[in-house]
């Protein structure tokens, strides 16, 4: 059976889609602002705003009220007829980003027993960054008692053949349009268009051949094959994958292969869409003076030479100073594997110094302005490196890559009952 299957999708009959669609919780987590704007927009109409909790709420007084109040907003949208309700489907989604650029994604139900997230899993789908384990709490307060989920996960494949979604692409003219509008607060523009019958049919024979050849695509690298990968949303991922076992483990010896919890509504994106763009995420190390930083981390790796040559490049930055390390035969394939390395050991029990994770080498510029703080700039990830990476070496470091700006993150749509 294939890992990425059809699912019972519901679309909101709503006035107002803009009101309706709302970004992933995780984004502009800083910015209240953001949220108050979002609110003002959604007013009393019917909002995805109303079943998620944003992240900037995690720890806030209002963060267990808003959680039992998303549990009966559910239950109310269910009662009052609010969805319909596309059987054994997928949506074909084409979403305009800020600059032009058009993402196609297939939303679709992964099976969660084919997903690990674990370091050293060897499963069907896996994450590509380590999972904050004290993450998911927060979540599953959510998610364990609701009646329906709604997806802000980004599943990748590596089809650089395009086998998978461009052939529905190429059709949609044909299929029915579902949705069709602007996404507030600058998020570009959305449409879908659904996806079922023999169109549904012939997207999981392909699947099906896809994943078959897998284990061949990536035969010369030590490590299991790698079907899917998850580019965004991994907390939420494993937020379902840990109640599914929960509730796994309070019915023992239940065939559970049809429970809806088994699974979880996602989009899949092929890494290679021309619109996905991979943002380096560079490291400042706060509270240290940068020459001690520096010379510990000559020490970690004796081989380095300084400038920059064959191997890994590290360059950093502090007050006027520039320069670079690179380390040769580096045993990680990425040099954010190096440096992360370095700076996890380095900085373990070092009370008084934080490390922080910023977007942008002009932010680093800035911050490393500062008395006792030096900056790492790491060089952009090639896409084409992130399957093998993870195969080669499991999870990525935290905070490898980001898949475009924050606006164009996922925007919380479909909806999907995942209680009996």
């Amino acid at each position: 059976m294939n890992a990425f299957l059809p699912a019972n999708i519901l679309i909101p009959q709503v006035d107002s889609m803009e009101k309706w669609a709302v970004i992933a919780c995780d984004q502009f987590t800083s910015d209240p602002a953001y949220w108050a704007r979002v609110a003002e927009t959604a007013g009393d109409a019917p909002s995805t705003l109303r079943l998620i909790l944003p992240e900037a709420e995690l720890g806030t007084p209002q963060e267990a009220a808003h959680t039992e109040e998303i549990n009966r907003t559910m239950e109310a949208y269910l009662a009052n007829g609010l969805f319909r309700t596309y059987e054994n489907s997928f949506v074909y989604v084409e979403r305009t980003l800020q600059n032009g650029s058009v993402r196609k994604g297939l939303v679709g139900m992964v099976d969660l027993e084919a997903y690990d997230y674990n370091p050293g899993s060897t499963s069907a789908v896996r994450a590509t960054e380590r999972t904050v384990t004290e993450r998911i709490p927060p979540r599953q307060r959510v998610r364990r008692n609701a009646s329906l989920e709604l997806p802000h996960i980004l599943l990748l494949c590596d089809d650089d053949r395009k086998v998978l979604l461009e052939p529905i692409g190429a059709k949609k003219e044909s299929l029915t349009k579902l949705y069709d509008f602007d996404l507030m607060e600058g998020g570009g523009h959305i449409t879908g268009y659904l996806v079922s019958g023999e169109e549904a049919a012939a997207f999981e024979d392909r699947l099906t051949a896809y994943t078959a050849a897998c284990p061949e695509k990536y035969q010369d690298l030590p490590g299991a094959s790698l079907v899917f990968a998850v580019g965004d949303g991994n907390h939420s991922l494993a937020t379902a994958k840990s109640c599914y076992e929960e509730l796994k483990a309070k019915n023992p010896g239940v065939d559970l292969s049809n429970h809806p919890a088994r699974y979880a509504l996602v989009e899949l994106v092929n890494l290679h869409d021309e619109s996905l763009e991979f943002e380096p995420i560079h490291r400042v190390v706060f509270g240290a003076e940068p020459a001690q930083v520096l010379s510990a981390l000559r020490m970690a790796y004796p081989d380095a030479r300084e400038g920059e040559g064959d191997g890994h490049v590290i360059r950093y930055l502090y007050g006027n100073a520039r320069g670079a390390l690179t380390v040769p035969d580096p045993a990680a394939q990425l040099a954010v594997g190096t440096l992360q390395s370095f700076l996890d050991r380095w900085m373990e029990g070092r009370s008084g110094v934080s490390l922080d994770y910023i977007h942008g080498a002009e932010v680093v510029e800035e911050l490393t302005r500062r008395p006792k703080a030096i900056g790492f700039l790491l060089p952009p990830m090639k896409k084409e490196e992130l399957f093998p990476t993870v195969i080669h070496d499991g999870v990525l470091p935290r905070k490898t890559f980001s898949m475009g700006e924050a606006h164009d993150k996922r925007f919380y749509l479909e909806a999907r009952k995942i209680r009996l």
